[in-house]
């Protein structure tokens, strides 16, 4: 009876063993890898583990080649085998939590150190003024719309039951555009509520500024105060009244300037669109006689009314009320009209390219600037004051708007009084 019972064990062990193997060979013929490297030992009980038969069909099986890594438990557990997880030799070292935080604390530490230089290396008082005037602009396109409608309502100038003036602050614009994240246009509903409670409608826009343009903005309470302060802005029966810090001081000191203005195209490196003086009349070459030309059909009607209030050497604080209301027309007036180019305005500094202001040296040296730094100072165009007349049972809107603080920094360091009325 012993070799019967010797025959039967000797083939469970073979017939477990060969089980083995095959479950071994689908399980990573299935994983997409070949089977290399793996220790595949038989679990079946041997009868006789001294038996030569029984020791080599139970004994590990040795494979050469890299061990494989079951990508699932599932896979493993189908096929009950246990398989050493080695590393791939092209897998790049992964990152330890200690080794991140370690890289993060080492920037850190190095923007607050750039930072610490950048803060100890003395200043000019006036850079020191531009560097903080550039950063708010920065800060008011990046900040919450909750932020930018609080902060418009704290220059609030004057609220009436259908108006509402604000204090447009340098840098935001009025309406979006691209790369434009905040404006003033998409945060009236916001600044509405706080105006006048949660249940009130959105403000309306009656009018617009240019980006750079600080100064008085209407808004109206309903459409219908709005559409009637946009149509008195559209036949020229509001007054308004701008301040500018010019380079030069005009001649004569008070006058009217009435030439068109049109937009062209300037051509060179540096391809752009940029308004000009379009004039009626031409003087001839002798300079003796004065002719009339066919105007443009193409050019706007520009009126201007100037005067010197202040000056000070090869500067001055101009008040210029323009009649009608074409683009740029008090920047294009007062750089190719008068001579006289505005503080601060790069676009109308040159004509044949796009480059910063050439500011003379003693306007340097009183600003405390260099030239190379003269490409962030902001553009000194202020909305000073606005007059509604007085139509239709609607009494007469006068509104003031103090100048910003770099605007009045800016007449301390030319030494430019500033008028007492």
């Amino acid at each position: 009876m012993a070799a019967p019972v010797r025959e039967r064990a000797w083939t469970l062990c073979s017939s477990n063993a060969a089980v083995f193997r095959s479950l071994f060979n689908r399980t990573f013929a299935e994983l997409g890898r070949n089977p290399y490297t793996a220790t595949l030992t038989c679990r079946a009980p041997c009868i006789f583990p001294h038996s030569d038969r029984g020791r080599i069909l139970c004994h590990s099986a040795a494979l050469t080649g890299p061990a494989p890594r079951l990508q699932t438990a599932a896979a493993g557990q189908r096929t009950g085998l246990r398989t050493a997880a080695v590393s791939d030799e092209n897998e790049p070292p992964r990152l330890k939590a200690s080794d991140l935080a370690e890289k993060i604390r080492k920037e850190s530490k190095k923007q607050s150190t750039e930072a610490k230089a950048e803060t100890q290396t003395p200043k000019p008082p006036v850079l020191r003024r531009v560097d903080e005037l550039r950063r708010f602009s920065q800060q008011l396109q990046r900040v919450h719309p909750n932020v930018l409608a609080k902060s418009l309502l704290q220059g609030k100038l004057l609220e009436t039951a259908e108006l509402v003036a604000i204090n447009k602050p340098y840098g935001v614009p009025v309406h979006g555009g691209p790369g434009v994240k905040n404006n003033i246009a998409e945060v009236l509903p916001v600044l509405a509520k706080m105006v006048g409670g949660m249940r009130v409608g959105p403000l309306h826009l009656c009018h617009r500024l240019d980006k750079e343009t600080t100064g008085v903005m209407l808004l109206g309470k309903s459409e219908e105060a709005a559409n009637r302060v946009h149509q008195l802005f559209k036949t020229h029966q509001v007054e308004k009244k701008y301040w500018v810090l010019s380079i030069g001081v005009p001649v004569p000191s008070e006058g009217v300037i009435d030439i068109p203005i049109i937009e062209k195209e300037v051509e060179g490196p540096q391809p752009h669109y940029k308004m000009t003086l379009s004039p009626v009349y031409r003087i001839a070459e002798g300079g003796e006689k004065v002719s009339r030309v066919r105007a443009n059909r193409q050019a706007h009607c520009a009126v201007t009314r100037y005067r010197v209030l202040a000056s000070s050497g090869a500067c001055s604080l101009v008040e210029l009320q323009p009649i009608t209301g074409v683009k740029h027309q008090i920047r294009v007036h007062m750089a190719y009209g008068l001579g006289c180019q505005i503080l601060g305005d790069h676009k109308y500094a040159n004509w044949s390219k796009l480059a910063p202001q050439k500011l003379p040296d003693g306007v340097l040296k009183k600003l405390g600037l260099e030239q190379s730094k003269v490409r962030y100072l902001p553009i000194h165009l202020h909305a000073r004051q606005l007059v509604l007349p007085r139509v239709e049972g609607h009494p007469e809107v006068t509104v003031n708007c103090p100048l910003p603080k770099f605007f009045c920094n800016s007449l301390r360091r030319l030494e430019i009084p500033l008028p007492q009325k």
